[in-house]
């Protein structure tokens, strides 16, 4: 009781299946549970919430359709006298409870549909806190929050830790492990390695703990950074209250990083970019020429990519094979006469989920049982089928583990030295500042700065984010 213990470990290191199954959503093949020091069986996710222990998962599953209030309450709705109705006034009253508690900002009566990710992350959290649970298991909990919210997530999880509760905590990084927890355990291949105090470990000894071998550079950026011709160019930009008069220019071999705060408009810029949302005014052009990209299938007929941040909602066939899903480009062009040639795809597939070291027991194995770190390598691989001009990554390494990390950027760097441009959205500032060749900051809708490798700190960046540095863009 009383202890924030972190759980640390590459993807598919088995840490989620671990907390599954202590939550009831997976069942052990061996072994028990000791609550309190007697055995119990937890046979599913109600049954844990019945003895005090409650998951909050990478990977959301919110109802679109309901409101904040209902969505805190779904199956435990405050009743009226005869229970045959919902009081609706208790309920709202109790969420807007819950809300105020974490200091969230947040309309009771809006829709999850209405929310951005971060918002909704914060929701489950609220829905989470509010059964009172003895045992709160946070999977990857900030993947999707700005250094605020996330910041008032680890005031009340200390508060929680100081009122006994306990608090298994699954994060990639490193200075929120060491700046939350008591202890840290690491896994490896299905296997505790460790545990021991987190005063007595370092990211460095985490890290070997976790990869079983010493890792170097984080943010490797092996590109000579001379970029050759301007590819892409949007002018004045304008999509609703998200993007408002915003212009950014791409080049051959160059990676760009687009910072900003959660809401600022980075997705909706990447959105336009690609033809999933149609800009009301504003130009782009493409190797020189005005276009028209009214659908992401105009976009990747010109060559541009998109990894998109939520990619179990907007990148994954979530019910179909990891062959399929990294194949799903190459069909048209490995077909004689219509037909499909299989064993040219079976070929391909194998050699890029190599390339990209996916874990997978078999290519036949559906996507959505892999681990977020492997599925995020899965789109990616989609689009290595198709060799775009322009690749656009929305938070590419969101909730993926160091090790990753640097395959994904290793392969950025790799792709840019081949004159692809790449344009990398990441809420990770030495993600950005370790990665990119020239970095623009969005704020409000608007792209408000823009700085070289060398000239770029996080401060900068920051200051920029925030209205309190003014620079005009550069041409």
């Amino acid at each position: 009781p009383g202890e924030i213990l972190s759980l640390v470990g590459e993807n598919g290191a088995g840490k989620t299946t671990l907390m599954n199954v202590l939550n009831g959503v997976l069942q052990a093949d061996s072994g028990q549970i000791l609550l309190d020091g007697e055995p119990v069986t937890i046979y599913s996710p109600r049954s844990a919430l019945e003895q005090g222990v409650t998951m909050i998962h990478q990977e959301l599953a919110l109802i679109p359709q309901l409101t904040v209030g209902q969505y805190i309450y779904l199956g435990r709705e405050p009743r009226r006298k005869w229970k045959a109705l919902v009081n609706w006034k208790d309920m709202y009253t109790h969420a807007q409870t819950e809300l105020d508690r974490l200091g969230l900002d947040i309309p009771v009566r809006a829709t999850i549909a209405e929310l951005p990710i971060a918002q909704r992350q914060l929701v489950e959290i609220a829905k989470a806190l509010s059964y009172q649970s003895r045992v709160i298991v946070l999977d990857e909990p900030t993947s999707a929050l700005t250094d605020r919210e996330a910041e008032v997530l680890f005031k009340l999880m200390r508060s929680l830790r100081d009122q006994g509760v306990t608090l298994i905590y699954i994060s990639h990084r490193m200075e929120e492990v060491f700046a939350l927890s008591d202890r840290i355990a690491v896994m490896r291949d299905g296997q505790l390695v460790g545990v021991a105090p987190a005063s007595e470990m370092n990211p460095t000894k985490v890290v070997q703990m976790m990869v079983g071998r010493e890792l170097k550079d984080f943010f490797s950026k092996t590109t000579t950074g001379k970029r050759g011709n301007l590819v892409m160019q949007a002018n004045h930009l304008s999509c609703g209250k998200q993007l408002k008069d915003a212009s950014i220019s791409l080049y051959q071999g160059e990676i760009v990083g687009l910072a900003g705060l959660v809401g600022a408009g980075r997705t909706n810029l990447a959105r336009v970019l690609f033809g999933a949302d149609h800009p009301q005014s504003g130009e782009i052009f493409f190797e020189g020429k005005e276009v028209k990209i009214n659908s992401p299938r105009d976009a990747i007929r010109l060559g541009i990519g998109l990894v998109p941040e939520d990619r179990k909602g907007e990148g994954l066939f979530l019910g179909q094979s990891v062959r399929s899903n990294a194949a799903v480009g190459l069909f048209n062009k490995l077909a004689t006469v219509g037909f499909i040639q299989y064993r040219r795809v079976e070929k391909w597939v194998k050699d890029v989920v190599a390339r990209l070291k996916v874990r997978t027991p078999s290519l036949a194995q559906k996507v959505g049982n892999l681990s977020g770190g492997n599925q995020q390598k899965v789109v990616i691989a989609r689009w290595l089928a198709l060799n775009p001009k322009v690749l656009i990554l929305d938070e590419p390494t969101r909730g993926v583990d160091v090790a990753a990390k640097a395959e994904i950027h290793g392969l950025m760097s790799e792709l840019a030295s081949q004159g692809m441009s790449i344009l990398m959205i990441s809420s990770e500032l030495p993600e950005v500042l370790g990665i990119s060749d020239r970095i623009v900051v969005m704020r409000e809708g608007n792209l408000v700065a823009e700085f070289s490798r060398e000239e770029a700190t996080q401060d900068l960046i920051m200051q920029a984010a925030t209205g309190q540095l003014q620079q005009p863009m550069k041409a």
